[in-house]
């Protein structure tokens, strides 16, 4: 392995001086849409379009109703449910057709995803994290591989042997070892880069250790999500091209979480979901454990009850709540579902679910302002139940942790490297449409530059 290095900044000028060609024009047709979206139910419908609408918001509310008696209980009310869920939107899609209205309604939908869609590749890429060119490869790289992770990647992809090829030490794990153990000492025996192969939660352990040597990390997605990958744009379908980090690379300065004294790449889940997975059986048939185990834990009395404290801020009464490394993006994102804008941006998000009835769960019909679903970011969030401990789903890993819990962020705490090509990079980075940069941008007037807000 040679030294290597790479005019990135040259390459992202250019590739952002592209992408502001094309905004003006991406911007104005995203206004044009969703002006179209109003006008259509308005032209086929006059001021019964109001009304439609509602019919079409009662059909929503309805199916949530249907989905929390299905979730939240057992037997004939969970039948009835199902039934609910399905027969709902349905029966309002059948009324739609009936008047005459199914048309107008769908293309002004069509409308509505293409104004989206459009405001969101109108804006300017951004960046997971601040790049800076590598201009020296490692001598002793150090790679641990879980044969396990992905249903067998590592033997799939044959990783042992491509790694091995390109200079690195390979660890490959075989039984209940310390993990945090053998980058530690890795460590002490000279190696100058650590390496992961495998699920997120081995990658947050050896993570640690990197950030706490201040060691270059690679990322090398060979587990079965791998959303730490997705984030920092890595092919997940092709782990051994990852191995170009040791090569020809950028290094990304990001964040860790914290909850308690346990490090965390991507979330740590409180509640509901984190009490199923202490399931055993959930391991091996999680749809049928989630779903025998959902009733009780939401409406029965082991029901959890969560609080939360963040900066300025005390949420009660949460059956689930999500704090992960930097803010996801909208839990509803067709383009770029459950991704994180950036990596850096020294915030933790935070997704609390608080649904305790039926009428909160038709609620939820209203959007955010249903107060079902919460989301907030701050620095430092304390989580606290009536309870000594707290189980935790941490990175996909249970733990059970004494309570109250403090999660916090360690801004820029990570050293990673990447390929300088991967295919991630280029898209748009866009957490949702922001239609008042839009606009502006629309009417040719300068944007502002974009800053990272705790909001």
């Amino acid at each position: 392995m040679g030294r290597h290095g790479g005019n990135t900044r040259g390459s992202g000028e250019a590739g952002a001086a592209a992408v502001r060609e094309d905004s003006p024009g991406r911007a104005r047709l995203a206004l044009l849409a969703l002006l179209g979206s109003i006008l259509v139910p308005l032209v086929a419908a006059g001021l019964r379009s109001v009304l439609w609408a509602l019919v079409g918001i009662a059909g929503l509310a309805l199916a949530a109703v249907g989905v929390w008696w299905t979730l939240a209980h057992t037997g004939a009310v969970r039948a009835l449910g199902v039934a609910l869920s399905v027969t709902a939107p349905v029966a309002a899609l059948a009324l739609y057709a009936t008047f005459g209205m199914l048309g107008p309604a769908l293309l002004a939908l069509a409308l509505w995803v293409l104004a989206v869609a459009m405001a969101r590749t109108a804006l300017p890429r951004g960046r997971t994290a601040t790049e800076e060119a590598v201009t020296e490869a490692p001598h002793t790289p150090w790679i641990l591989m879980n044969p396990r992770s992905g249903g067998g990647k590592v033997g799939r992809f044959q990783l042992v042997e491509k790694a091995r090829a390109a200079g690195c030490r390979v660890v490959v794990l075989d039984g209940h070892q310390d993990v945090a153990g053998l980058a530690r000492q890795a460590v002490a025996e000279g190696a100058d880069l650590l390496a992961v192969a495998g699920g997120d939660g081995t990658q947050a352990l050896v993570a640690e250790v990197a950030a706490q040597h201040d060691l270059p990390f690679v990322v090398i997605p060979a587990g079965t999500r791998n959303h730490l990958a997705l984030d920092l744009g890595l092919d997940r379908d092709d782990p051994a091209a990852a191995l170009q980090s040791l090569s020809d690379a950028i290094e990304l300065r990001v964040d860790l979480g914290y909850a308690a004294d346990r490090v965390f790449v991507n979330n740590a889940s409180f509640g509901t979901y984190a009490s199923v997975v202490t399931d055993p059986a959930y391991r091996d048939a999680k749809t049928r454990t989630t779903l025998r185990n959902l009733p009780g834990l939401l409406t029965g009395e082991e029901a959890p009850r969560l609080r939360t404290r963040t900066d300025g801020r005390y949420v009660d009464g949460l059956q689930a709540l999500l704090v992960s490394n930097n803010p996801y993006g909208r839990a509803v994102d067709a383009a770029r579902p459950g991704r994180r804008e950036r990596l850096d941006s020294g915030l933790l998000g935070v997704v609390c679910v608080r649904i305790g009835n039926t009428a909160q769960a038709a609620r939820l019909a209203r959007g955010p302002s249903s107060g079902g679903l919460i989301r907030l970011s701050a620095k430092e969030v304390v989580v606290e139940a009536d309870t000594d401990t707290l189980p935790v789903g941490i990175d996909g890993e249970h733990v059970v942790l004494p309570s109250p819990v403090v999660c916090r962020s360690t801004p820029g705490a990570l050293r990673v490297r990447v390929p300088r090509r991967r295919p991630g990079a280029s898209r748009a980075r866009g957490a949702a449409a922001d239609w008042p940069r839009v606009a502006r941008l629309a009417l040719g007037r300068q944007m502002p530059e974009r800053q990272v807000s705790p909001t």
